[in-house]
């Protein structure tokens, strides 16, 4: 069990911290160099900034998923049949004003001033997909427990 890969996404107005942020998105990933940033210009004429941060080794995105706690893997593992999808990625959203302030917490809906995240579940043939991406889950809360998982 485990990961392919663990993304964060996010997009920052003219309006944004780009550096603050940018550092929370480092912060989930567990690299800041991880972090890159893609400029561009909106409809209405100012710049907006596309924050992406992925790993794809397995221990680093398993500490990044960590990194939501128990209560926020409890709540995806409750709410998994919404969120995953049959390429076997889980996608949610974390309110991003709320990890600004130092907390992690999963958003209930879409909507603006959130990062994206994605985790792409190893699933192998003869294998249940929700199996495998609950089990995950169950391992990012024990570490989520351990002491040296950063996660708050």
């Amino acid at each position: 069990m485990g990961l392919h890969r663990m993304t964060w996404r996010t997009t920052c107005t003219a309006l944004c911290n780009i550096d603050t942020v940018a550092e929370a998105v480092a912060w989930l990933i567990g690299d800041e160099e991880a972090v890159t940033f893609d400029r561009s210009t909106s409809y209405h004429g100012p710049e907006m900034v596309l924050l992406e941060a992925t790993t794809s080794k397995k221990r680093p995105a398993m500490d990044s998923l960590a990194r939501l706690g128990e209560q926020g893997l409890s709540t995806l593992r409750t709410s998994y049949h919404e969120r995953y999808d049959d390429a076997h990625v889980l996608h949610f959203r974390l309110e991003l004003h709320a990890l600004l302030n130092g907390e992690v917490r999963v958003a209930d809906r879409p909507g603006t001033g959130q990062v994206k995240g994605e985790i792409k579940v190893e699933v192998y043939p003869g294998q249940s997909p929700e199996e495998q991406l609950l089990a995950t889950i169950d391992e990012a809360i024990e570490r989520a427990n351990r002491p040296e998982v950063v996660v708050n």
